[in-house]
């Protein structure tokens, strides 16, 4: 599957998201070198707090050196809810690509996934022809 594939179930898995008037609904998903997927997760899988990237990374211990995540919204660069930023958890797995579909508005926090990730040397790709399947999930807060 190419990019836009498994970005697209990505933004599909938003659509799992319990829905919520203080956070987008996302999802994420984990895949290998090989092209096989390794975990998946969406926003408040497991509680109220949790992003999709955290819960497609707990729910795996394999090593994600070189591996691709793909995020229906840009990983989170800022948070007030844990001490460290999708952004943050992403670096620290080993994780060497970052694909997104939308840009995080500055509704809750000002979006500086994209620039912490590249200034760390991960490569960030933007499929824009994807943002509105994944604005589609949150069209309750942008309305």
């Amino acid at each position: 599957m190419d990019d836009a594939g498994w970005l697209r179930i990505a933004c599909e898995l938003a659509g799992l998201c319990p829905p919520s008037g203080t956070a987008f609904s996302v999802g994420a998903v984990i895949v290998g070198a090989d092209g096989r997927e390794i975990s998946r997760g969406h926003s408040r899988e497991h509680d109220p707090h949790e992003h999709a990237e955290e819960s497609a990374l707990a729910k795996t211990a394999a090593d994600l050196t070189g591996t691709t995540i793909y995020s229906s919204l840009e990983p989170c660069g800022e948070r007030r809810s844990r001490p460290l930023t999708c952004s943050e958890l992403i670096l620290r797995a080993g994780i060497a690509r970052v694909v997104f579909a939308w840009r995080e508005p500055s509704l809750f926090v000002e979006g500086k996934g994209v620039e912490q990730l590249r200034a760390a040397g991960v490569e960030v790709m933007e499929l824009p022809a994807l943002a509105d399947l994944a604005r589609a999930q949150n069209a309750h807060l942008l309305s």
